[in-house]
């Protein structure tokens, strides 16, 4: 038998130690995202709203002597303080408004008006419709009855939806406060990422890329996420002084259109007649109506103060991972699922679009195994051209 040619055993032994090489790095890196999944959510936000927020933050410094510090803890006070009380007025009326329901349906106080004619001439489901629609206008009771299981089920899905909401506040407060400090650190945040973006895509290319993460992170974050949570507060506020039922859930509602990119006149409208309807029209009902209005319109003039050059990202995009988002992380994918799938959509296309390297012809040489370079028997070295890319 002949012996292993040394060249190839140098391989197999080279081939042995890279693949152990790269079983430790990926041993290593699963455990370290193990140990870091839990606050992946709190850490993107947390990216997300300083990138956000650190113009401002900019602006507010060269104002205060360049002190990064003080600039970066009065944004976050001011921040807490503008969120935190329409959202905790949200909050109880979004509670009352679940209690409220559970009470009429528990009392027997629910009255609903019998169903019109033509709703049993619907196809497919018409004559069930209706047949459901009469017994909860006639006995609401047995109705109830028949359906407990199915509505212990909702409430105890809508009570799980209700503490995902406060769990997702407490999220945000710690995740503006970590905000803070990225902004306090701003310039050397801003180096380590054009560092770790040249190192993963090439010196020529890193700072652009992480100019294009910015840029797309800051537009979806304050023309998309930001607008919406805006007129979510102008028109949850005016539900709650007028005293509207279910004010916090048409809030919520509200919320969700507005990161779908739907007008918010689907709800307002509807809610301003049946306002004008329930009190008729008087200075209150008119301001109300007035107000309300223009809260349903209030992105027609956010959007280009905010907006700046606009979302170079197609509206399906940003409402897929909204859904998506919230899908798989709740209240908080809700916010951070369209910001991270605009940026990777922009990365990929960023990447179609750059035209290809030109191919160059490098000389190698291949050798045929033989026991020693230079011993009797030598095979003849033949160049060949392969294209490297």
């Amino acid at each position: 038998m002949l012996p292993t040619p040394l060249s190839e055993r140098m391989l197999s032994r080279g081939m042995l130690d890279v693949l152990i090489r790269a079983g430790l790095i990926a041993v290593l890196s699963v455990f370290c995202f193990r140990i870091f999944y839990p606050f992946l959510d709190l850490v993107l936000w947390s990216v997300i709203l300083a990138i956000t927020i650190y113009p401002l933050h900019v602006r507010l410094r060269a104002r205060m002597g360049n002190r990064s510090g003080r600039a970066a803890t009065l944004i976050v006070l001011l921040s807490l303080a503008l969120i935190m009380v329409p959202a905790y007025l949200l909050g109880i009326a979004l509670l009352q408004s679940a209690e409220e329901a559970m009470n009429a349906v528990r009392g027997g106080n629910m009255r609903i008006p019998q169903p019109p004619d033509f709703v049993a001439g619907w196809p497919l489901i018409g004559q069930r419709l209706h047949d459901v629609w009469m017994q909860a206008a006639t006995d609401m009771t047995s109705l109830v009855q028949k359906f407990l299981p199915e509505l212990r089920d909702t409430s105890l899905l809508l009570l799980g939806k209700l503490a995902g909401l406060g769990v997702a506040m407490l999220v945000f407060i710690f995740a503006l406060i970590i905000a803070g400090v990225i902004m306090a650190y701003g310039e050397t945040g801003h180096r380590s990422s054009e560092q770790i973006a040249s190192r993963i895509f090439g010196v020529d290319r890193g700072p652009r890329i992480a100019a294009l993460c910015t840029a797309t992170i800051r537009a979806v974050a304050q023309g998309v996420v930001g607008i919406a949570f805006i007129q979510m507060l102008l028109i949850g506020i005016g539900f709650i002084m007028k005293g509207v039922p279910g004010a916090g859930v048409l809030a919520l509602v509200v919320l969700l259109l507005g990161i779908m990119q739907l007008p918010a006149t689907l709800i307002t409208l509807p809610v301003i007649a049946y306002v004008l309807y329930k009190e008729g029209p008087n200075v209150a009902t008119i301001t109300f109506a007035i107000y309300e209005f223009i809260a349903g319109l209030a992105d027609n003039v956010l959007k280009p103060l905010m907006l700046g050059r606009g979302v170079d990202v197609p509206m399906p995009v940003v409402l897929i991972g909204a859904l998506g988002g919230m899908v798989t992380g709740g209240v908080i994918g809700l916010f951070i699922g369209p910001v991270m799938l605009s940026v990777g959509y922009r990365l990929f296309w960023l990447w179609v679009e750059e035209p290809p390297v030109a191919s160059e012809p490098v000389a190698i040489e291949v050798v045929s195994g033989a026991p020693l370079p230079g011993a009797p028997g030598t095979p003849t070295v033949a160049p060949v051209e392969i294209p490297r890319a």
